[in-house]
Formats: C-alpha cells, structure tokens, sequence
C-alpha cells in the first residue's frame, strides 16, 4: 500500500471481500503504507488481477521475515488481525439532492457492500443489526441544511421539506427537527452500545448540536412556523455531545452554518496552501489511531465542505486529533469513543473535489484511485473488523 499501489482504494475492497469469504487477513501498520496480509488462493489473484490491484505473492520465510521486522519493538509498526467483514449502513435520504456523497462513492468504486437507510429506519430499530455507520451529508437540526436564504425556491429543496415533513408526521412528531433529534439520540445509542460512527461535512457538527440542543426549539420560523427560543443559547448541554463544546448557534435562518463550531467562513487558507497533516502515532501503543490514519502520504490535500474543518479550541478535551492544519488551528479529522462504541468525523465533503458545490457532478474515482483522502475513509470502514483485543486504546 505505498506508492508502489495502482489502485489503494480498490484494495480495501479485495480485503473487505477476502474477510466476506471466510478468511483473514492481516493489516501491517505502517509496513509499505499499511500492507494487507493474506493466505495466497488462485481466487485472491484473480480478483486483484481483475480489480487492477497491485499484488505480491510472497513465500513462507518472507512471511515470517516481515513479521520479525514489524514484532521489532524498536520499529513502529505492528500487526492487527482483521476477521470479519463489518456490515454497513450509510444513513441517506431516499430522495435525490444535488450532490453526492463522498463515502458511498468510495463504498461503490471499492466495491464494498452497504445498505442504506434512513429515518424510518433508524426509528424502527434497524441499527443493530450494522456494525459500521456513515452519516450523509445532513442536518440534524431540523434546518433543511440551512439551504434555505440560498436554494428556497429550487424545485428540489421545496421537494426535500416536503417529503421530511410528511415523515415526520408519519413517525408520529409535529416537526421535522423533533424527528432528527430522535433518529440522533438512537444513532448515540447505537454508538453507546458498541457501534462504529463515522461522518462527514455537517453530518458531524449537525449531530453534536442536535444533542446538546436536546429540548430546546433552534429553529427560526422559516423552518418550523414558529420562534427560536430566544435563549437557546444558554439552555445547550454540551455534557450530551460527542466531540464538541461551549460553541456558539448561529441563529441568522439566512447563513449557511450551524454554529461557529466549523471554520469556513473564518478561515484564511489559499487553495495553493490547504493541506492537513496526519499524525505519527505508537502503532504498539496507540492502534487505534494508527489504523485510523494509514496512509501512503501523511500530507493530505484540503478540501472544503458546509462543514470544512473544526476549530480546535471547541473540541473536547478527551477527543483525540488525528489530523490538523496546525498554522491554521483548525482539526481535520477526529476520533474519541462514546460508551462501547467508537467515532470518527471528518471535515469537508469530498476528497477530490475541493470546493463541492450543489449541483456539481459526482467525483469519478477512476481517476483518483490512489486519493490518500479517501484512503482515510476507508480505514475507519475496515476498522471494526479489527481482532477486538488487539486494540489497546
């Protein structure tokens, strides 16, 4: 998985699909960019032949030679067994919104399975039955992604607040931000009970917000029929949220933000020098974060989204930077563990197109299919397939 890789995202898939068949393999942290580890059968190579991912069949005593090198406790590497394929749910509406989503195009071009589901289903109780869950692009504020000063005569948009009402009043609530508060709270549960979290763009501040806003109207009229509760501000619980706190509401129904939690309107990078950087960590000590942060480049280009990247001095003290764009003070990438489970946001919404606007045209992998952005996604999907007492934080 260094550079000598043709196509590092479509070897995810091989491994996802090796753990589907019944095998193992072995993830080599910090071994030629994080190398997958596999028994050798004619099926493998074929499917790496027929995938276009870069192979090597390695004898018995090369084997053995790497595993002495990676056990060497003066090396940072380390082995962790992965064992079964995590299945997979990507929380996205139904309907089509003119943009796409960076994790289910990743999920299809590595060609790794998932379900998709939505509130309905969320408040059913279907969660339990994943092990991995990605939040679309979305707004768990009620808010309609705060499109509205913007987009509030688009056929599409008129069309979203629509179709989330008429949920709403089927599920049973009379506003669509009582029904995301509630799809919120069973996602944290989820988590709580020992699930993998991960999101993107607004899906990871929209989510915290919803949570500390537990109770409190946000919401200005144009989204609800009624008044904000003029002190909102004072009433938010920050003890109920994830990774953020003491961050401030914007409550102007005409900005395109939530809150003064993400960084895009303040921030003062030029496109030629927006990079973040990956941290080194222990990878015998902090495995974790380590398979989190595989890559075959520990400079990552920037990209920007309704939710670009997080000011550090708003992130919890327990929650653990992985990436950051330190002359900006801003974090990029972030993990922490809620209850059993675990967690990872990460800012901005698509690794290769660096200022997504809607109505833009989906991002074709083909021709990123070495994107160390999307490498990162692809760790946290690989993750929970880890050999649970391998992790040691």
């Amino acid at each position: 998985m260094d550079e000598d890789q043709k196509n590092h995202l479509k070897a995810y898939g091989i491994t996802y699909w090796v753990l589907k068949n019944g095998q193992e393999a072995d993830w080599l942290l910090n071994y030629r960019g994080g190398s997958f580890l596999t028994a050798y059968s004619q099926a493998v190579e074929n499917e790496c032949k027929i995938r276009g991912v870069s192979f090597e069949v390695i004898t018995d005593a090369q084997v053995n030679t790497i595993l002495t090198q990676i056990s060497d406790p003066q090396v940072n590497m380390e082995m962790v067994k992965l064992e079964k394929a995590p299945k997979i749910a990507v929380y996205t509406p139904k309907s089509k919104l003119p943009w796409d989503d960076a994790v289910t195009l990743v999920l299809t071009y590595a060609e790794i399975p998932y379900d998709k589901i939505y509130d309905e289903e969320v408040l059913k109780g279907d969660l339990p039955k994943y092990d991995w869950l990605h939040l679309h692009h979305e707004d768990f504020t009620g808010q309609y992604g705060r499109f509205w000063a913007a987009f509030r005569n688009a056929p599409w948009y008129i069309e979203d607040v629509k179709s989330q009402e008429a949920m709403a009043k089927k599920l049973g609530f009379t506003k669509v931000s009582q029904m995301k508060l509630a799809v919120a709270k069973r996602i944290r549960d989820f988590c709580a009970g020992g699930g993998f979290l991960f999101a993107m763009c607004s899906g990871t501040d929209s989510f915290d917000i919803a949570l500390a806003a537990d109770g409190v109207d946000i919401c200005a009229s144009v989204f609800d029929g009624d008044a904000a509760d003029p002190n909102a501000q004072s009433k938010l619980d920050f003890s109920k949220t994830f990774a953020f706190k003491d961050f401030k509401l914007d409550m102007n129904p005409g900005d395109y933000e939530f809150a003064d939690i993400d960084v895009t309107q303040t921030r003062h990078v030029d496109r030629t020098e927006d990079f973040f950087t990956l941290f080194d960590f222990s990878a015998k000590w902090d495995i974790v974060p380590t398979m989190l942060t595989q890559n075959h480049d520990k400079v990552i280009k920037g990209f920007m989204g309704q939710t670009t990247a997080f000011r550090k001095d708003l992130i919890k003290p327990d929650v653990l930077i992985m990436g950051e764009t330190k002359t900006a003070n801003e974090a990029r990438y972030i993990h922490g563990d809620f209850g059993k489970g675990q967690w990872t946001f990460y800012g901005g919404h698509d690794p290769e197109d660096y200022q997504h606007v809607v109505g833009d045209p989906p991002t074709d992998l083909n021709l990123h299919p070495n994107s160390p952005g999307y490498r990162l996604i692809l760790n946290n999907v690989l993750f929970p397939a880890a050999k649970k007492k391998k992790l040691k934080t």
